[in-house]
């Protein structure tokens, strides 16, 4: 894992809510940022951040995700989402994350990635699906 990976460092990411970032089960003056696509922002946030500094051929991906939703963005407002590195072991990247809004801190908690061999993980997944498929 590349040695730029430590506790503290960040990254910020604004993302404008759009359409398909919202919820609209409650009717078109109620639509807002929903949780499972501000989860998915977090998540891209935290992987550029590792991808960036992680050799060829190493990717990551998500294993926790704990995040308080706490206040409400509209369509079409910007949201930053920042998160910091607060601890790595090993492969394991931990994440405190942040989104504001311009009016709210809208979303606070953290997030575990762990880094992978793209390659290995692709022999392990075709494994899988060889003993689901029966071959």
């Amino acid at each position: 894992m590349g040695e730029k990976l430590t506790a503290g460092l960040s990254e910020t990411r604004v993302i404008t809510v759009d359409r398909d970032r919202t919820i609209g089960f409650m009717g078109e003056d109620c639509r807002v940022y929903s949780t499972p696509s501000l989860v998915q922002d977090i998540e891209q946030t935290c992987r550029d951040l590792i991808f960036e500094r992680t050799p060829d051929g190493d990717d990551s991906v998500g294993f926790t995700v704990s995040v308080t939703h706490m206040a409400p963005t509209l369509l079409g407002m910007e949201v930053s989402i920042t998160a910091t590195v607060a601890e790595t072991d090993g492969r394991k990247v931990v994440f405190d994350v942040v989104a504001t809004d311009p009016l709210d801190t809208i979303c606070k908690g953290r997030h575990e990635r762990f880094v992978v061999n793209v390659d290995k993980t692709k022999e392990r997944l075709l494994a899988k699906a060889a003993k689901v498929s029966g071959s």
